[in-house]
């Protein structure tokens, strides 16, 4: 994958992220069975595991200081 200046940030939830990992890797499936390269696609789904979660603010937490 090529490195791009400009970058997309996207919120998901835990549900939205186990549901586009699960979407894109039947997608891989269907790559591998039609014997394509699936170089690009393994590295975006490893980008989405190993995003990094974003704690939810909570408003008592921004009022205590």
């Amino acid at each position: 994958m090529t490195d791009h200046s400009e970058k997309a940030v996207v919120t998901l939830d835990d549900f939205e992220q186990r549901l586009l990992v699960s979407g894109l890797a039947e997608y891989r499936g269907d790559l591998i069975r039609d014997e394509k390269p699936t170089e690009d696609l393994d590295e975006l789904i490893l980008k989405i595991i190993d995003a990094p979660m974003q704690k939810k603010r909570r408003r008592a937490d921004r009022e205590a200081r």
